[in-house]
């Protein structure tokens, strides 16, 4: 299919692709600049370190330079087919025509003025295209910058609201780092390590991991994750003391693990007996990386409130949280605030991003190329012992490895070793899961049918060279 903007630039040899120039469009700088004397040139980590924090962990230690289309590359000039997608973010690519030119042209007009002080037209057209794009009654938007603002800002809706304290969620997610965010966020304990007292009346259930904890019943899963939040109910918090519950309807950072479709509808009904609201966290699965819009779709739902990020923007920082008017209104003018949320820049990106979503079918897309994507990971799989499940949704896919299929103990050390290796074919992706086992594939929603191909070869190569002892494949 056309991509705006963007050439077929996947062809030929692994090889090949490793050498691939970064491009006459897009040359490299001419010169190193201002306050990189002490740098060798291209390495941007020499640069960086002395001043830089260490705190954040990085999956490479590589330079970047540019991107183009589907190609990142590093600051030798090598080019990387990219199914990381900046974390769910870059869905449209890199250096995308129609987004590249909006930033551009709103860029010369005007860069920030804070919506406090009144209307903006990329801000007002976005909201317009947003809300087009929920269901029913979902019909206002409030726009802050990131996931986990809009998280943040989703759980102070949810307990002013309702007079309630109470918030329930799932073992296992990811909604971010600041504190509310942290305190409803259990796929790594280092997120939470040494910040309590986190946010009070926080409860954490179990989520309906299929594969992990139910041996692949859906209906299983079902039953014992809503029993168990039953139980929560019966005899932790009542539920006329919970506010909101919020979930991931396929988890990201705990394992691209989806929850049952007949989970969220009795999640859903469960919500509505009880007058709590269902707060669906799309930051990672939202804006049609699933082959829908929203991945709350798959199981016919409508949350009370839709949490969006990542993709919005196509990299540029913005987030937004969707509800009905009526709720928003009854949060009250002045209850929440945002002096960069909503920027007209990030905004006019925005309006470029669901306009191509629409105009190019982007929707169908990735679930046409996710049905190829998982029946080639499928065919790896009956040929690798290490490879447990596969799943996910659209072009939303985890790649869960295993020390044995039986026990289904992780296998850390051969999935993170595989990350490396896959970068070293120029394919990158990258691990998650609570046991940092599960491989993501995250392409650009625009990806072709000769670029899934391409990246599965990339990766079934990596794969076969790494040792087959979980051990050695550490080491």
């Amino acid at each position: 299919m056309d991509r705006t903007g963007q050439e077929q630039v996947v062809s030929g040899t692994a090889a090949d692709m490793a050498g691939a120039p970064a491009g006459d469009a897009r040359p490299a700088a001419a010169a190193d600049p201002p306050g990189t004397s002490l740098a060798p040139k291209g390495d941007f980590a020499t640069l960086s370190k002395p001043h830089l924090s260490p705190i954040l962990g990085r999956y490479f230690e590589r330079s970047w330079d540019h991107g183009e289309g589907h190609i990142l590359y590093d600051s030798a000039g090598r080019g990387f087919l990219d199914f990381a997608s900046g974390i769910a973010t870059t869905s449209l690519g890199h250096h995308h025509a129609a987004v590249t030119q909006a930033i551009k042209d709103q860029a010369d007009k005007l860069l920030h003025i804070c919506n406090a002080l009144g209307y903006l037209e990329p801000v007002g057209q976005l909201a317009t295209l947003l809300a087009d794009a929920c269901p029913d009654p979902l019909d206002t938007v409030f726009f802050a910058n990131s996931g986990a603002e809009v998280v943040e800002g989703a759980l102070k809706l949810a307990r002013r609201v309702t007079g309630r304290p109470g918030i329930i969620a799932f073992r296992g997610a990811f909604h971010g780092r600041t504190f509310g965010a942290a305190s409803i966020t259990s796929s790594s304990i280092n997120y939470r390590l040494g910040y309590e007292p986190l946010l009070p009346s926080v409860y954490l259930t179990p989520f309906p991991n299929v594969y992990r904890y139910f041996g692949d019943d859906e209906e299983a899963a079902t039953t014992g994750a809503m029993g168990a939040l039953r139980t929560l109910l019966g005899h932790e918090i009542p539920a006329s003391s919970v506010a909101a519950i919020i979930i991931e309807p396929i988890q990201g950072e705990g394992g691209f693990n989806p929850a049952p479709a007949s989970f969220l509808r009795a999640l859903r009904a469960l919500c509505d007996e009880n007058g709590i609201m269902l707060i669906a966290d799309e930051i990672q699965s939202g804006v049609a990386r699933t082959g829908k819009m929203w991945a709350f779709e798959h199981a016919g739902i409508v949350p009370d409130v839709v949490c969006v990020a990542k993709a919005l923007a196509n990299g540029m920082p913005l987030g937004a949280i969707v509800s009905r008017r009526e709720l928003q209104e009854r949060w009250g003018v002045g209850a929440h605030g945002t002096t960069f949320g909503g920027n007209p820049v990030s905004c006019a990106a925005g309006v470029a991003v669901m306009n191509t979503i629409a105009e190019q079918g982007l929707v169908a897309n990735a679930a046409t190329r996710g049905d190829e994507l998982i029946a080639a990971l499928n065919g790896l799989m009956e040929q690798d012992e290490r490879i447990g499940d596969v799943r996910g949704r659209g072009l939303m896919i985890g790649v869960e490895f295993v020390k044995d299929r039986a026990t289904r103990e992780p296998d850390t050390e051969t999935c993170e070793a595989l990350v490396q290796a896959c970068a070293e074919q120029s394919l990158l992706v990258l691990n998650c899961g609570t046991h940092h086992n599960v491989i993501r594939f995250l392409p650009p929603i625009d990806v072709t049918a000769d670029e899934i191909a391409r990246g599965v070869e990339l990766f079934a190569t990596a794969l076969r060279a790494l040792p087959q002892h979980a051990d050695a494949a550490g080491a």
